[in-house]
């Protein structure tokens, strides 16, 4: 009997490796269906979230239209992608300037990429401009600014494609948000701002084009680390506020939130929150128990966090 189960265990334990593998192969190859041929829009390609999409996109055979503000990285990205293509499987993308900052440029674009394809079938909403501070140290210049870039742009390009999407009766869009469009935290008030407008539009267009056929999808992670940038433990001091603020801080990796962005459009999720547990807690206790958690953000202010501005 126990050499019985001696040999049982291994055969287990191979058994459900290969169905993981069964359930990945068939999960990669149901999400490069899913997107091929189609035509995706990524507003933001360039920022390390818009590159880790346009390599899992470009992978499952999507036609690609790359947009930033820089010309030169987009070029280094579309080597980037070609130099590592089938070309019997993929297709070539089309790079288009475009920086959502200028909202004034923004229609010029959504027409020059129709005139291109004829239609956009996936738009990817993932510009972002951050800025962190207190309130009062940040100019009403700079509280535009990050509207314009967080919530104005993508909501005028959105606006400039929807009339495509509605016609055919068919499209998604996709809403890269944040937590903070959930909850705000001190010293990100415009931040915070922009990313509770977005998430409000976003729902509210969910409703409006559901009669369409045209699906509204949000991600929300804590925050999108960089590729060389890993948050570390700090020299912290033992409190309430330090600890969750430690824990809301860790960030999600642009390759994790890249393959969730695909997951998303695949099932046709309409949303998701990718954080850890104590994030996803802040968000219940928000809701439920506004008072404590008010509390504890304000327990934060007191203790004078040194929370430097970044442009």
């Amino acid at each position: 009997m126990g050499v019985t189960a001696v040999l049982m265990l291994p055969l287990l334990l191979l058994g459900i490796s290969g169905l993981l593998f069964i359930y990945q192969e068939v999960s990669r190859l149901w999400s490069k269906s899913a997107v091929q041929n189609k035509v995706v829009v990524i507003a933001d390609a360039i920022s390390g979230l818009g590159k880790e999409c346009a390599r899992v996109f470009h992978t499952g055979g999507a036609r690609l239209v790359l947009c930033g503000k820089s010309w030169e990285r987009l070029q280094s990205l579309y080597d980037a992608l070609i130099s590592v293509a089938d070309p019997s499987k993929t297709f070539t993308p089309k790079l288009v300037l475009l920086d959502l900052s200028d909202i004034s440029c923004v229609p010029d674009v959504a027409k020059e990429v129709l005139d291109c394809y004829g239609c956009v079938d996936i738009l990817i909403n993932n510009a972002s401009v951050k800025v962190k501070g207190p309130a009062h140290k940040i100019s009403l210049e700079l509280d535009k600014k990050i509207m314009d870039a967080n919530y104005f742009g993508p909501i005028i390009l959105t606006k400039a494609l929807l009339p495509n999407m509605i016609s055919r009766r068919t499209g998604q869009i996709v809403l890269v948000n944040s937590i903070q469009g959930k909850l705000g935290i001190p010293f990100r008030t415009a931040y915070a701002a922009s990313k509770h407008a977005a998430l409000g539009f976003f729902d509210c267009l969910r409703a409006e084009v559901e009669e369409y056929d045209v699906v509204v999808s949000t991600v929300s992670p804590t925050f999108i680390c960089s590729y060389h940038v890993h948050p570390g433990q700090g020299n912290w001091d033992a409190s309430i506020w330090k600890f969750f603020f430690r824990k809301l801080t860790y960030g999600v990796h642009p390759m994790d939130v890249a393959e969730e962005v695909m997951r998303t459009v695949r099932r046709k999720k309409q949303e998701v929150f990718l954080a850890n547990p104590i994030p996803r807690a802040a968000v219940y206790i928000r809701t439920f128990f506004p008072e404590l958690f008010f509390a504890v953000v304000a327990c934060g202010v007191k203790e004078k966090l040194n929370v430097p501005e970044e442009g």
